[in-house]
């Protein structure tokens, strides 16, 4: 049996999880949350990770009922994301590792995504939707490599969602994509730009001309705050649903996974299921428990690294803000 603990901390969450042999032991995790209209800073995010992850260490060793000598590995976010909170996390991650005598393995925070979400649903080689705060990736397992088969080309989908909760001064607790998501149920279609450039696409325009008509449109009647919300989850999902049925018909794949914290997102779910139905394919995805960053994410992939040999010198234990998808070999694949 092999014990892995992994550390999270790439943005306003921070996890740790533990797994043993795909089996999720503990996972707690705690949010830094902003007042409405606001976002959150890399200084103040990893002030709060600082202040939080001994409290959320002990709560993940207690809930799984693990000593430390029972560890076999430390594995921590190596990237993408902010670089202060990144460097807060890697930090306790690398100091536990010396304290227990224990190895250490960076992880990529998008392939632990994709192992978590493997792990869970039990796809097997599916098209990976990862959609999130810091990321919108189409991607498909290849040659030893999660190949990028699509992308934003300008902010991820989750930022959009996020900065056009602001504008409203909609509530962060627990997410402003979730406080989105309830309003966009009472509302009714505005058209707005769809921008998809081949299997890229790109919502900064999009959130530039919202911003816009929500001031014009709001103080003039012609349409409601929920009537934005829910035509830009119905212009932005229909954006990344057509990105993920040419990947499946360039790669003649028939299974979807859905990852990242945007992928909780109920309505995306129910537009991806009525195109995978159309072509025969299967979606799979999971709740808040394991799509929003979570630590046993990171464990589950340091677990599968660890068990194909690879780990991280101390040496080499720093944090990469820009760490591709597709710059890691998955060794751990046929």
């Amino acid at each position: 049996m092999t014990v892995v603990i992994g550390f999270e901390g790439s943005a306003n969450k921070l996890g740790i999880g533990i797994v043993r042999d795909g089996v999720v032991l503990s996972n707690p995790r705690c949010t830094y949350i902003t007042p409405p209209g606001q976002g959150f800073l890399p200084r103040d995010t990893a002030k709060h990770h600082q202040e939080r992850v001994l409290e959320i260490l002990q709560k993940a060793l207690d809930e799984a009922g693990i000593a430390p000598h029972e560890i076999d590995c430390v594995a921590y976010t190596k990237g993408p994301g902010m670089g202060a909170p990144l460097v807060s996390v890697a930090l306790v991650a690398r100091t536990v590792a010396q304290l227990w005598s224990k190895p250490l393995v960076g992880v990529n925070h998008c392939i632990g995504h994709i192992e978590m979400g493997r792990l869970i649903t039990g796809a097997h080689n599916p098209i990976v939707l990862y959609v999130s705060g810091g990321n919108t990736q189409v991607i498909a397992y290849s040659q030893r490599r999660y190949r990028i088969f699509g992308e934003t080309i300008d902010i991820a989908v989750g930022n959009c969602l996020d900065r056009f909760a602001r504008v409203l001064k909609i509530s962060n607790d627990p997410s402003p994509g979730y406080n989105i998501e309830q309003m966009a149920k009472r509302g009714s279609f505005v058209e707005l730009p769809y921008t998809v450039k081949g299997m890229d696409v790109s919502f900064s325009g999009i959130l530039s001309y919202i911003e816009e008509a929500a001031q014009r449109m709001l103080a003039s009647g012609e349409c409601t705050a929920e009537d934005l919300c829910f035509s830009l989850q119905e212009t932005v999902f229909a954006m990344l649903v057509e990105i993920t049925e040419r990947a499946m018909a360039h790669c003649g794949v028939r299974e979807v996974l859905i990852v990242g914290g945007v992928g909780c997102n109920l309505r995306l779910q129910e537009m991806m299921e009525v195109m995978c139905k159309e072509r025969g394919a299967k979606l799979f995805a999971t709740d808040e428990r394991f799509c929003i960053d979570n630590g046993a994410m990171i464990a589950q992939a340091g677990w599968e690294m660890f068990r194909s040999g690879l780990t991280t010198e101390i040496k080499d234990s720093w944090i990469t803000q820009r760490f591709r998808t597709d710059d890691m070999e998955v060794t751990w694949r046929d």
